[in-house]
């Protein structure tokens, strides 16, 4: 397979696992709510639903930064980045949880400190943001369920949680995340302007407004150390680990002594081996033993896209495995 073959591959792969679908109908359901949540808040004074307004913000904006990520990723690989540009994938997933944590969180937490220091009852208008917050929880539902049907595909036999925090691809889980807390989130402003409707108490419209931005703290912090794993350089996946060592052992006198690979995007994969060969009589047969082992991995794991392969000669005492990571010391 030629570079351009490899590049190309690489792009139709992303654009599969990018979640695109689900990005744009959170963006679309952002939008829309943010508007009415914003109107709610003008003719209401609600804290809740100016916490809510700010959250669907940040989120839309959050939308449009998941695009550009995967606009940057696509850029071919140049003499500055040789491996490719695909972690602006993880660098803008890392930058929206940033902004869900100060934009979404702290705005939140600030607006109940507000509230809860000088409540005041909802008089006006008292039931517009009941019906925009159900409107937006069926509006966030559907995005939710858009991203659900959109990762169920690649989650296998994993639960969510196993899925959100093994995923390679940042896309899908930063948007399930975010409609999970969306959703959530409009359930505490529910409860909260509810209560406050019923007891005339503005102190049950902060304590919503609080809940919210705990509540986007949490994921946020949840995301941004997820993302920081995968900008460290998360290793390939157990499963595409044995994958690998099974190609290499599948020729004769050929075994894994070592391995190391690394996620340089959700779909490129860096191997670096090393594997015990049988002595050759020429530098073209060992050569050819290396080629054919390359191309034994690449069509077991199309995204091992980039393979260096040292040889050793060949002991019987070697055993072919995936040896465990040395511990690291400590400072």
């Amino acid at each position: 397979m030629t570079e351009k073959q490899q590049q190309e591959t690489q792009q139709k792969q992303q654009r599969k696992n990018s979640g695109g679908a689900a990005i744009f109908a959170a963006l679309a359901a952002n939008l829309g709510i943010a508007v009415l949540k914003f109107a709610a808040y003008l003719l209401t004074r609600s804290s809740s639903m100016l916490a809510e307004s700010i959250h669907s913000v940040a989120d839309t904006g959050n939308q449009f930064l998941l695009l550009l990520g995967g606009r940057a990723a696509r850029k071919a690989p140049d003499a500055e980045h040789p491996f490719g540009h695909g972690q602006n994938r993880y660098i803008y997933a890392f930058v929206v949880s940033i902004v869900m944590f100060s934009l979404g969180g702290l705005f939140s937490l600030y607006e109940a400190w507000e509230k809860w220091a000088e409540p005041h009852p909802i008089e006006d208008w008292a039931w517009v943001p009941v019906v925009v917050l159900v409107g937006s929880i069926l509006m966030e539902g559907r995005s939710l369920l858009t991203a659900l049907r959109q990762a169920r595909g690649s989650k296998g036999q994993r639960s969510w949680l196993e899925y959100v925090r093994g995923a390679k691809a940042p896309e899908l889980p930063v948007v399930m995340l975010e409609d999970s807390a969306a959703v959530t989130g409009l359930l505490f402003a529910l409860f909260g302007i509810t209560m406050t409707l019923i007891t005339g108490d503005g102190r049950w419209d902060a304590a919503g407004s609080g809940a919210i931005g705990v509540l986007l703290v949490a994921v946020a912090v949840f995301l941004a150390v997820e993302m920081k794993s995968l900008l460290l350089g998360e290793s390939a996946s157990a499963s595409t680990l044995e994958t690998i060592r099974r190609a290499v052992d599948a020729e004769e006198h050929i075994g894994l002594i070592h391995l190391k690979t690394m996620h340089l995007a959700p779909e490129q994969i860096l191997v670096a081996a090393k594997i015990s060969v049988a002595r050759q009589e020429t530098a073209a047969q060992l050569v050819a033993e290396i080629n054919a082992t390359e191309r034994r991995i690449r069509e077991a794991v199309p995204a091992a896209q980039l393979i260096y392969l040292e040889p050793d000669l060949y002991q019987e005492d070697y055993v072919s495995e995936i040896p465990p990571q040395p511990e690291q010391d400590e400072a």
